[in-house]
């Protein structure tokens, strides 16, 4: 017990230290598993015990043949049914719900089903229908174990087979899996320096365009809210501050089980084609971000040092990558640009000095001017604290002349400490231009990066694999480095985080069995069904046409690797019991797989019957189904989306690796034998010999 939840556990050690954004998401599974898996043995080795002896009775052949209302089943619905009546007279009283009545209800009727009909079945199965399933497989496994090394071949060239198929059939894995959209955004970029009345219009046109796109389907919308320059960014954009320049449109869509099968993916590929047509204004369409905080999908970096060449190349690569019709791209936005509209206040410092000011005074003078100065603070009632600020008017601060012709007070030291005002006219000429709208540094070095989402259908890798063939045609200077990042360096990191982790996984497994056997031989014959259960994940997502999720996958993986190896330990340990009392190997391993294979298919029947409702999004509503009789049964949603691939990884590996425990296990087993005993035959038979002596005696 102590071994098989060790080696359960240990596959998610390494998932607990996972340091990013995507491990920080992913933190609270590990743990949560890890936790519950330590309280397991606390039940097993103090809770299970007591409970066998308070409740566990041995079983009585025919005991259940012939129900009726004994003095037990008498006993039990009497309380039943008095808590029933409870439950309901607290409900006519106003003070419960009429759900726990209708459960306790369901409770009697379970009862009496189990009562009178499945006791009987079960035993009837357990006497008649098992036994001969038993039988069955104990003749296929003296088949195996009689050709055990062509068993294990047959095995290898199933995994070439897996990989040809997945190569063949298998979709491109995606980074994280994205289910139907809750929320649609808008983002609504207009030139820098735009007035924010004029980007409030320009939003107002868009939201009406929205509307009218999603009005066949407004009953699957709940509300549309436009927001400019406050909110207005990508959640997932480091820069979250005010642009005067930016709008959004959000679109919030019902909950997944009251859209009545309408896809919320064609309405926002609708809503994509509703808002094209406005010159000069940028506009990106996307989805929310169910999963971790990921960069675009998209984002191609340049890196340099000059940043003006970095602006050119780029305009030049958004050029060429829009000739070369890559589809799937929906619109390349430079996170840096050089048409932001600047005013520079040249100062004559020649004339500044004759009136006794620097630059440093005329500076401080314009920007409390524009931006305000603190004067001090106001505290109400509630103690809350609220800065004062003093700067000038809208209509003088919006206006350049009222600015130039704005007066400076200051003491002139130079003429015996006198009060002087001098208008900034006096020693400034006003200078237009345009500059860069920021400036973003990567290991001290200048970087600008091209962003994008993706279209759906259409899968990011592909679109990026795409990209990355044409940059590699694309000229450019030396001193320039192109690299892609974003969702990429994401997903590069995460696979080999997940490498290293099933590493580390495999390496404590190994240090467990090693502990547990005391024998390199047994401990390999086990983990290597780690390897092999992968056979059926690949089998199951090529067959079926799934697409890979890279981070569940890997975390699925990872996860098996623990369960499938419980299941190995329970049959070596048990050949390693039989042979010591003297049974022969070929005999033990068959009686092995014939005694074992009830707890092995349990606990993966177990394992697999949990996972399916989460694999296939089996949602119900039990206290709409006990309060108001309605269920609200539907399959999918987001967490199908989200959870699905880590839950079919599991069933389709858990399913194939409990072929493999019970049939390539047992012929593994032999292997190592027979080969011990070539290499060591007279070392192994007398050591056999004393053993079958001692049993005897």
């Amino acid at each position: 017990v102590f071994s098989g939840t060790m080696t359960t556990l240990a596959p998610f050690v390494p998932l607990a230290f996972w340091n990013s954004l995507i491990g920080h998401f992913m933190f609270f599974l590990p743990i949560t598993l890890i936790i519950t898996l330590l309280a397991s043995l606390v039940v097993a080795y103090i809770m299970n015990p007591v409970f066998a002896v308070d409740f566990m009775k041995p079983h009585i052949e025919g005991e259940h043949d012939h129900p009726r209302f004994d003095k037990k089943t008498n006993r039990t619905l009497l309380i039943l049914g008095g808590l029933t009546a409870f439950s309901y007279l607290m409900f006519f009283t106003g003070k419960w719900t009429m759900g726990m009545g209708n459960f306790l209800v369901l409770c009697i009727a379970l009862y009496l089903l189990n009562h009178f009909v499945l006791l009987n079945v079960i035993d009837k199965f357990q006497n008649n229908v098992w036994p001969r399933f038993q039988n069955w497989y104990a003749k296929w496994l003296e088949r195996a174990v009689k050709r055990p090394v062509t068993i294990l071949l047959g095995t290898f060239g199933l995994f070439v087979l897996a990989i040809v198929l997945m190569s063949v059939l298998g979709k491109t894995p995606v980074f994280f899996p994205s289910g139907d959209p809750n929320f649609a955004y808008v983002y609504v970029t207009m030139p820098i320096g735009t007035d924010q009345a004029a980007t409030n219009e320009i939003t107002k046109k868009i939201e009406q365009r929205v509307a009218k796109a999603v009005e066949p389907d407004k009953d699957v919308v709940t509300s549309i809210i436009s927001n400019v320059t406050k909110g207005v960014t990508d959640p997932t954009d480091e820069d979250q501050g005010d642009y005067e320049n930016k709008g959004k449109v959000t679109v919030a869509f019902v909950e997944f089980g009251k859209r009545d099968g309408k896809d919320t993916k064609q309405i926002l590929t609708k809503i994509r084609n509703s808002v094209q047509g406005f010159p000069g204004v940028k506009i990106a369409v996307a989805q929310e971000n169910a999963g971790p905080p990921v960069q675009k999908d998209i984002s191609i970096e340049l890196i340099g040092d000059n940043l003006d060449s970095l602006v050119k190349t780029g305009n030049r690569l958004k050029s060429y990558l829009a000739k070369q019709n890559i589809a799937g791209i929906e619109n390349l936005v430079a996170d840096v640009q050089n048409d932001k509209p600047e005013i520079v206040f040249d100062v004559n410092r020649e004339r500044a000095n004759r009136e006794g000011l620097n630059t440093a005074q005329i500076s401080q003078s314009l920007g409390i001017a524009v931006f305000g100065a603190k004067a001090g603070d106001f505290r109400n009632t509630k103690e809350d604290d609220y800065q004062i600020k003093v700067r000038a008017l809208q209509n003088q601060r919006g206006n350049i002349d009222e600015l130039r012709n704005m007066k400076i007070t200051y003491r002139d030291m130079g003429s015996g400490g006198m009060i002087r005002q001098v208008p900034i006219s006096a020693f400034t000429d006003v200078r237009y231009t345009s500059t860069y709208s920021n400036i973003k540094r990567k290991q001290q070095r200048r970087v600008l990066t091209l962003g994008s989402s993706v279209v759906k259908p259409y899968n990011p890798n592909e679109v990026n694999a795409n990209i990355l063939r044409a940059i590699n045609n694309f000229k450019k200077s030396d001193d320039i480095i192109i690299r892609q990042g974003g969702g990429q360096e994401d997903q590069l990191e995460a696979v080999t985080f997940l490498g290293g982790a099933l590493a580390t996984s495999f390496g404590l497994i190994l240090i467990i069995l090693m502990i547990q056997f005391n024998s390199i031989g047994k401990t390999l014959i086990i983990i290597s069904e780690i390897f092999f259960s992968i056979i059926g994940v690949l089998l199951g997502v090529s067959i079926f046409g799934m697409t890979m999720a890279i981070v569940m996958t890997g975390v699925g993986i990872i996860a098996l690797a623990g369960v499938v190896v419980r299941n190995g330990i329970l049959l070596v340990e048990f050949t390693d019991m039989l042979i010591e009392q003297g049974m022969n190997v070929h005999d033990a391993v068959v009686e092995a797989g014939h005694t074992r294979m009830t707890p092995v298919l349990l606990t993966a029947t177990a394992a697999i019957l949990g996972l399916i409702p989460l694999a296939v999004g089996f949602n119900i509503d039990f206290v709409g189904m006990f309060t108001n009789f309605e269920p609200h049964i539907h399959f999918g949603g987001d967490n199908v989306a989200f959870w699905g691939p880590l839950a079919w990884t599991m069933i389709f590996g858990l399913g194939f690796a409990t072929v493999i425990t019970l049939i390539l296990v047992p012929c593994m087993y032999l292997i190592r034998v027979n080969l011990k005993n070539r290499l060591f035959g007279k070392k192994e038979t007398k050591i056999a010999n004393h053993k079958l002596e001692t049993a005897e005696a």
